[in-house]
């Protein structure tokens, strides 16, 4: 800075446009089996939350939670991508499409994204006209003879009690309100659609939760059915032609109620015993007759033959209605598989419009179809469906049906997720430092990453481990054998046990995306260049246990064939005890840190390098591009990635015919600093009156 005397502004320049950037190099990837997100697609992860919050939390659940049968499980895929994030910021993530994957939807409403977790979203909405804060309670068609005094007998779409109660008021289609003053059931009809079940399987009706279960029932929560034992004997606890409420497990489970209250707190009856019989029921009703005593506002009489309107549910969400085409949107987790709580909202949308050329004052879009799909994680609405809405009123709670997982990571096809790691193959279109297996399905997928995604990039590392089934030291060996060699790939020695606090288990997961992970954190505390391992930078986190802990004699049987180990010793935690890439040949290559070296040298030399396409092949196009090059490498030894370097561009390799041929060469020579893997300790016993410069050197 220009020194001054006064007060004042100083003005420089300094140029910059000469220095060589480095190139980004932590990014990792993953593909393979989650719960939700979109598939077929590169995501960009940043941490742990964001991955449980954009594809899913771990899953282990059963088709039948009796039995344990019919498994769907992804938390070693999950786990490996949770535990990457664990050490870097940066994961791109792809989920695979695999068989019988499908979307929840209703009538007027899609899940986003194909997987059983759209089952557990319900859709409430209200369109413009059908708002009111004063009001309370469901839309309910009632065709009346009078509305003064008692309506006696009349029909609903649902009983009134559910929805309302004594001292609320109602609003007439013509806006003329009236006062509740007492309302009694006279009747009911079972008539929508029954869910039958057998009562004398354990697996159906499970006695110790009060549980009964039903693939697919279609049942909501809080809605009213009737029980019908058949031809056979009442459930213990179940009384034969009764009205109950259901409680909603999820999907393919129910439990009912005594009351709307009871439901609602999730207070089930006490089922103690099985039933006899085939033929056993649950049917929603659907029709009620109801006597209903009103105190007027209002002088005279008067005589409708209408609709009665109350407020849409979730009016209290919003502070005003929506406006004219518009409509307002509340989702909610019913079953409580994605936040952990039944009925937590998950999404509130306020006055989107039904109108395909609306837009909000910024001009951007406000039609449904748009705002959902570039902003929901949970809905979308076709152009269609949006139609259907602009024709509807409001709904109290729509819930979505048929969303199917597809395989789960142990029956996913080697096909279907190597269709996600090709989305990886073209450095032009992502760069990535980092390709993770993950769930170690054998040796065909290590193989498929190795050969066709980093041998073809040749500027990122695979990571494979051997299988869970792989746990001895010679089974590793083994599987060694069979794994393609490449100085783009690293092995490690399996499997390490953690904590899983979704569901409060301990899991077997690989350990490929640990040791991808401890290279992304040795960029951040060092450079690429230094090595991974060791107790300096080799923690591997989150380890209750190694599947295989090799012993000295066994570490150096699985170095010797490129098997990085990873031990746990006592008071040092676990650690990554070797920097080896996985190939047959010695070389320099044959380390992480070099292999990583070149790299980051090739990647940022090469970026560089295009500033000499099109011009002329001269001595000052070869002059600028040493000058460019030259201090990237000087501040590289500087930091202790190299011991000493040259750059050769001159007209020695640019000879005529080079340059007649429109071609330009850089040769450029490096010598890697190496890292130390083994160390000679030699302590000596000196008589005393011996000089140690007699002795030094001697040993």
């Amino acid at each position: 800075m220009a020194f001054q005397l006064s007060p004042g502004v100083n003005i420089s320049e300094v140029d910059l446009t000469n220095v060589t950037p480095a190139v980004a190099t932590t990014e990792g990837a993953i593909a393979g089996v989650f719960r939700w997100g979109p598939t077929g697609q590169r995501t960009l992860i940043t941490s742990e939350k964001e991955l449980a919050s954009r594809f899913g939390k771990p899953a282990t659940y059963y088709t039948n939670e009796a039995t344990l049968a019919s498994t769907w499980t992804n938390h070693e895929t999950w786990f490996s991508a949770s535990n990457f994030l664990g050490y870097s910021d940066a994961l791109f993530v792809t989920r695979v499409a695999t068989a019988s994957l499908a979307a929840a939807a209703s009538s007027n409403w899609d899940a986003i994204y194909k997987g059983k977790l759209g089952n557990s979203i319900q859709v409430s909405h209200c369109t413009a006209g059908n708002y009111d804060a004063t009001q309370r309670g469901e839309q309910l068609a009632l065709t009346p003879s009078s509305v003064a005094g008692t309506m006696t007998g009349f029909t609903t779409s649902a009983g009134l009690s559910l929805y309302a109660g004594i001292g609320d008021r109602v609003v007439l289609t013509n806006n003329k309100e009236m006062v509740i003053t007492g309302i009694s059931t006279v009747s009911d009809a079972a008539s929508g659609s029954a869910v039958t079940f057998t009562s004398v399987d354990a697996a159906v009706v499970v006695v110790a939760t009060d549980t009964i279960a039903k693939t697919g029932h279609g049942l909501t929560q809080g809605q009213a059915v009737a029980y019908s034992r058949g031809s056979g004997t009442a459930i213990e606890g179940l009384t034969n032609g009764q009205n109950y409420f259901v409680i909603r497990t999820d999907a393919d489970n129910f439990k009912l109620a005594t009351t709307l209250a009871n439901a609602t707190a999730t207070t089930a009856v006490d089922i103690t015993a099985l039933g006899a019989g085939t033929s056993h029921s649950v049917t929603p009703i659907t029709t009620w007759k109801s006597n209903v005593t009103f105190s007027s506002k209002y002088t005279g009489a008067v005589n409708y033959t209408s609709t009665f309107k109350t407020q849409w549910g979730d009016a209290n969400l919003f502070d005003a209605g929506p406006s004219t085409n518009g409509i307002h949107v509340v989702a909610r987790d019913i079953d409580g598989l994605i936040s952990g709580t039944v009925g937590t909202i998950i999404e509130r949308w306020e006055d989107l419009s039904t109108t395909s050329t609306s837009t909000k004052f910024d001009g951007s879009t406000n039609f449904i179809t748009d705002v959902l799909a570039q902003n929901s994680s949970w809905l979308a609405v076709s152009i269609a469906k949006a139609v259907l809405l602009k024709a509807t009123t409001f709904s109290s709670g729509v819930t979505l049906t048929a969303g199917a997982d597809g395989n789960d990571e142990d029956d996913a096809t080697i096909g279907e997720v190597a269709l996600g790691y090709d989305l990886y193959v073209d450095p032009a279109e992502v760069d990535i430092s980092f390709i993770i297996q993950g769930k170690a399905k054998g040796v065909t997928l290590a193989n498929y990453i190795i050969d066709n995604i980093a041998e073809v990039r040749k500027d990122c590392i695979a990571f494979v481990s051997p299988e869970l089934t792989d746990n001895t030291v010679d089974a590793i060996i083994a599987w060694a054998g069979t794994v393609s060699s490449s100085t783009y790939a690293v092995a490690d020695s399996g499997y390490k046990y953690q904590y899983d606090k979704y569901a409060d288990v301990y899991r077997w997961i690989p350990m490929n995306a640990d040791v991808a992970g401890l290279c992304a954190r040795t960029d951040d505390v060092r450079d690429p260049w230094f090595s991974p391992a060791g107790y300096n930078r080799g923690n591997v986190k989150n380890v209750i246990k190694l599947l295989v802990n090799p012993n000295k004699s066994q570490r150096d049987l699985l170095y010797k064939k490129s098997i990085n180990p990873i031990v746990t010793q006592p008071g040092q935690g676990t650690i990554l005890f070797g920097d080896k890439t996985f190939t047959t040949n010695v070389s320099a290559f044959d380390r992480i840190n070099v292999r990583r070296l070149f790299i980051v040298l090739e990647k940022t030399i090469g970026v560089a390098a295009k500033s000499t396409l099109f011009e002329f092949n001269d001595e000052f196009t070869r002059a600028q591009f040493k000058n460019l090059v030259e201090p990237f490498l000087r501040d590289v030894q500087g930091r202790r990635g190299i011991y000493d370097f040259r750059v050769v561009c001159d007209d020695t390799n640019n000879t005529g015919a080079v340059i007649d041929g429109n071609q330009f060469v850089g040769d450029i020579f490096i010598k890697p600093a190496r890292s130390i893997n083994f160390i000679q300790l030699n302590f000596v016993a000196v008589r005393s009156g011996v000089e140690f410069s007699e002795i030094v050197g001697q040993f």
